[in-house]
This record gives structure tokens, sequence and C-alpha cells, in this order.
């Protein structure tokens, strides 16, 4: 993780809410390929040495935080959080304006790869469905939220999810109870509602068996229906992903540029 690339994270912002950090990679290509980090809920953003190990790899990296959430503006779960990843694809093209200083930074986007875990993996496997989005890895991805049955999740025993995040992360998080059981419905940022639009060729997903909030069943159980290529682990919980990209990265890194892949369901 600790590579020698040392250039600044830079932070922008798109449409005006979301703030986000970047890397310009480390060598050029001729061919510009950007790659999306997306933050699993709750966390403290913290994915700044993979940034910077995929920016070494000459890879430009965006690291939103979603709308509502920590730096960015808006109200968290307003709308399904892909719509962020959307919005940031849509201003790439105009190039990136570093917020301090007003740097700019020019860059035409060939190829546009997304990287999630948890709550970002469902959100990586929705932007697949972006043409736009060229392939996507999921890590330990919700992908049904039926997971939430009439329970909260198990990091809390607070009968409300959003004031537990209100008191464990004070402002980090701007989510209102309506938007919360939005999920519940499963009509809602659901992958497994989407599952016959999904193109699988575009996304690679890895999950352990021994993860204690993702039922490693429920993901078998899409990866099959949908067609997805799965690296199934005997174990690692729930799995970080700045660990998964890193001990995976030559198979990461073969599915990204096209190569055949060894994944196995």
């Amino acid at each position: 993780m600790h590579a020698k690339y040392t250039s600044p994270v830079f932070r922008t912002r798109f449409k005006q809410e979301i703030v986000a950090e970047f890397l310009p990679p480390a060598r050029t290509r001729e061919q510009d390929k950007v790659i999306i980090l997306c933050d699993g809920i709750p966390s403290v953003p913290r994915k700044q040495p993979l940034a910077r190990f995929l920016a070494g790899k000459g890879y430009w990296v965006i690291y939103p935080r979603w709308r509502g959430a920590w730096e960015s503006d808006g109200e968290f779960l307003h709308q399904s959080p892909e719509q962020d990843i959307k919005d940031i694809i849509d201003e790439l093209p105009k190039g990136l304006r570093e917020n301090a200083f007003g740097q700019e930074f020019k860059l035409k986007p060939e190829e546009i790869f997304v990287i999630g875990g948890s709550f970002g993996g469902a959100a990586a496997i929705l932007a697949s469905l972006d043409p736009r989005v060229t392939k996507v890895v999921a890590n330990c991805p919700v992908v049904d939220w039926s997971i939430l049955g009439q329970e909260q999740p198990k990091e809390t025993s607070n009968p409300s999810y959003p004031a537990y995040l209100r008191e464990a992360f004070g402002h980090g998080y701007r989510l209102k109870e309506k938007n919360w059981n939005k999920l519940r419905s499963g009509r809602f940022f659901n992958p497994v509602k989407e599952i016959e639009r999904l193109a699988p060729e575009k996304i690679l997903m890895f999950h352990a068996k021994d993860d204690p909030y993702i039922p490693w069943q429920s993901v078998r159980q899409f990866a099959d229906a949908a067609g997805i290529r799965l690296k199934l682990l005997p174990r690692g919980g729930h799995l970080k992903t700045e660990e998964t990209v890193v001990r995976h990265w030559p198979e990461i890194r073969s599915f990204l540029e096209g190569k055949r892949t060894t994944a196995r369901k």
C-alpha cells in the first residue's frame, strides 16, 4: 500500500455539491483511465492510501463523499447514490479544478471504472448500468436490501439507525428516517431489482463466507442469477476494500484491462 508515488491529494467539487479528493496518475498514458472509489457507510473517509496505490498504477483516481455525507452538501439518500457517480462522470470531460489554489487538470476519460465496498459496492453495481462505465469491482456488496428485514444493522442496537449515525458521527451523515426507510422498500438503490438489466461481463465481485453483516449465500445467489464473476473467499469477514484491491491487484488489473480473469464462483 505504501507506494512511492508522492503527489499531494487534491480536492475538487462536482455539481457544486459533491466534494471529492483526486489524484492524477503517476505516469501518463495515451488514453486516460479513471477509477472512482465508493465508500461504504458508516465509514470515515480513509481510502487515500488506496487512491495513491491506484494512481501509482497509472489511473486518475476520484474519491468522492456521498451527497449528504461528510464535506459534501445535500441530504443523504435523498436520491439513489449511484446518481452521484453519474454526476461526477458528467463533469469529467471538463477537467478538474483543485479547490485551494485553482490549479486545473485536463483529462479525456477513455475508460471509467468504479470500485466500491459494501454500501459502495451496491453503488458500483448500479453504476455499471451507465454505458460510460467500463467495468466495476464490488467488494462485499449489498446486493439486496432485504437483509435489513425488520431489524437495524448489527453495528447498533439503537432502534433508529439515523439516530445512531447522528450519535456516532455527528454531522458526518445528514440522514432522515424517511430516506433510510426507502431502502426497506426494495425499490430504491437495490441491485437485485435491476438484475435483468446488468451486463455481467462488466462486474467482478469479492466476498467472504464469514462476513458477519452481508450473508454470502445471498451474494452467491445474486451472482449466479446474473452470471457475474464472484471470487468467494473462505475467510476475511467484512472485507476491507483497500486490502482486497491490493491483495488481488493482478486479478483486478487483468479484469479492468480486459484480459481474462481467474475469478471463480
